[in-house]
Parts: C-alpha cells; structure tokens; sequence
C-alpha cells in the first residue's frame, strides 16, 4: 500500500485519540512512528500501532500517564513513566534534563515502567539539534543469544549516539543485535526472507524463516565484540534504573504483561563546539567506489525521509488493512454510541 506520511499519520492520531490519547501525546506518538518508517524502518512504524492500541484497551499502557520525576542529585532525574506512552515519558523527561546538563555540563536521565521507545536515534537527533550531546540506552526481551550460545537470554540492547553538526546533526542508532525483533516481524508480515547469520529457530539452528526465528533468537552483531557491547550495556542500563533483566523482561512484544524494561539517557553539554568539520573531512574522503560517496551515520535516513517526504510511502498491506479495520470499527462504535435523536436526524 502506498500512502503519503499525512495520510498515514493522521490515520495513526485518530486510532491513538480514540483509544483516550490526548491530541497532543497522539500526535507525538504517531509522529515518532511515521517518522520510522519514512526513514526506512518499519520495525518500529506503524507495525508497533495495533500492539499499542491493544496495551491502551487492555491497561498495560496508559493514554495519559507522562511520568513522574525524582531529582536524586541536581543533575540526575530518575522517571517513573508510570506505563504512560514511550515517546511522550522520554521527551518530557529530557526536556526536564536539558536545563540540568546545561547547568553542570552532564544530566542523566533514568527512566522505569514505560513503555517502547520506538526508533532510540529520534531522541539522540532531537537533542543534538538543541547542542547537547546525547548517549541513549535502552533494553529489551531477551531476544539475543549469547556469543557461543543457542538460547534467548539477552536483550537487542541499542545504542543511540547524537553529535552537534552543521548542517546536521551526527546520529548513530544501531542494536547491538544483527537486527531487531521488530524486523524479523515486519520481514515475517512481508513474507520476506530473513538474510543467512541474523537468527536461530527455537531449537538454536540457523533459519531465515522470520516465523521460525519469531519463536527462536537472533545473533548478536560482530560476534563476541557485539556480544560484549551488548551484556554491558544492558547490565549498565539495568544497574542504574533498577528495571528487569534478562528474560524477566517483557511489554514490548506482547500487549499483555506492564513493561518493565529500563531507558537512560546521557546528556552533555560542551563549549559551543560543532563536529561540523570533521564530519566533512570524513564524507570528502577518498571512496571505494566512485559512484557512492563516503556517507556519516544519519545521512542515509535523512535522505530517505526526505524521499518520503516527497514521494510518500509503502505500508504492508496487510497491516494497512488492519488499520483500516481498526478505524472503521472505531467509527461504528461512535456512531452506535450516539443518541437515538441524533442518528435520527
């Protein structure tokens, strides 16, 4: 299916107020998700939608909740994102801790019982826009296995990194597994393939069946480096928000249990420096091929926003048809909830 980002976004606010979200918490979240998926990642786009949708109807996630917040120290604000939705606990919570690191040149930012994130590089772009550095962590199920291992024991653990540059910001946003869960999901409601080395089935064989690798594991990337990368990070995000560990983790996969998995963010706050130089030195270096410019992280989701932007985008069909559905119900169940005298005019 392919829609422009107007279309779908609305499409997404209206869902999301429906199900009790303020306009303006409805109109952060479905921002964070077409923003995703104009950048060309549709594992956290609109595929997260009717999971979210489920946790609004069921209780495991509150349309109002925005977090509430402890200063532990001048400069270290822990949240308890009292289930509320991910993107509107987080960008409150660092529009808290922006002051603090401009203050005392560092803020940390903990925050428990909220729920997904969506696509961690968002954060990490948007502060770098306000000149502050910004390091974000968070974790998962246990999805990954260990280096050397057969079985689900860690989280995909991603790392999103924003520098201050002009024009545009540097901003890294990787997991620290070959991929996400979330794409072994969308290649699965494609229909596509998974590529050879990125996951094991349920019994620790390798499969690119993305059903198969639903119920199986995924490999950490780089070997044991990704591995390694991947334990600390979460040890660290665990160790400072207090938040669930390993396969006691759950709430971003399913619609039926609270989540319980950790986010921090560091904020630094230099001299006024820009990265802007170094950046060009790096794209004006010399290429492999001729034809392909050597790029910085970033440059690539930008482009293919700015593609989307102008030519819109493509929705699994399924999933659009499961939209739809969901919107028109919604509809039906407005209109049956309307006075007599007024369905009768």
């Amino acid at each position: 299916m392919h829609t422009d980002l107007a279309t779908a976004q609305s499409l997404a606010e209206r869902l999301l107020v429906t199900a009790g979200v303020p306009a303006p918490a409805a109109t952060q979240q479905a921002e964070l998700l077409l923003i995703a998926e104009a950048k060309g990642v549709p594992s956290h786009g609109l595929l997260r939608l009717p999971r979210l949708l489920r946790r609004l109807a069921n209780g495991t996630a509150s349309p109002t909740n925005t977090g509430t917040h402890e200063w532990l120290s001048p400069c270290y604000l822990s949240v308890d994102g009292e289930q509320g939705l991910g993107p509107v606990v987080a960008l409150r919570a660092l529009e808290a801790a922006v002051p603090a690191a401009g203050r005392h040149g560092v803020a940390v930012c903990s925050i428990t019982n909220n729920n997904h994130l969506g696509m961690l590089g968002f954060y990490a772009g948007r502060m770098a826009e306000r000149g502050v550095v910004c390091l974000g962590m968070t974790t998962s199920e246990a999805l990954v296995h260990p280096w050397g291992g057969t079985e689900a024991i860690l989280g995909t653990n991603p790392l999103a990194l924003g520098v201050p540059a002009r024009p545009h910001p540097l901003v890294l946003d990787m997991a620290t597994s070959q991929v996400s869960m979330g794409k072994v999901h969308d290649h699965a409601l494609r229909g596509v393939p998974l590529e050879p080395g990125w996951a094991l089935d349920a019994a620790g064989n390798p499969t690119v069946d993305p059903v198969a690798a639903k119920c199986g594991s995924i490999a950490p990337f780089g070997g044991a480096k990704g591995y390694g990368l991947g334990l600390g990070l979460g040890a660290m995000v665990t160790f400072l928000t207090g938040a669930a560990y390993g396969t006691a983790v759950g709430g971003t996969l399913d619609d039926t249990r609270p989540s319980n998995k950790g986010d921090l963010f560091i904020l630094m706050s230099g001299g006024g420096y820009s990265a802007s130089e170094y950046l060009d030195q790096v794209r004006g270096s010399r290429p492999a091929d001729p034809a392909s410019p050597v790029a910085v992280p970033g440059d690539g989701a930008r482009a293919r926003y700015q593609e989307s932007v102008a030519h819109g985008i493509e929705i699994a069909d399924e999933l659009w048809r499961e939209l739809i559905a969901l919107d028109t119900r919604q509809d039906a169940s407005r209109d049956a909830a309307q006075p007599e005298a007024v369905l009768a005019e």
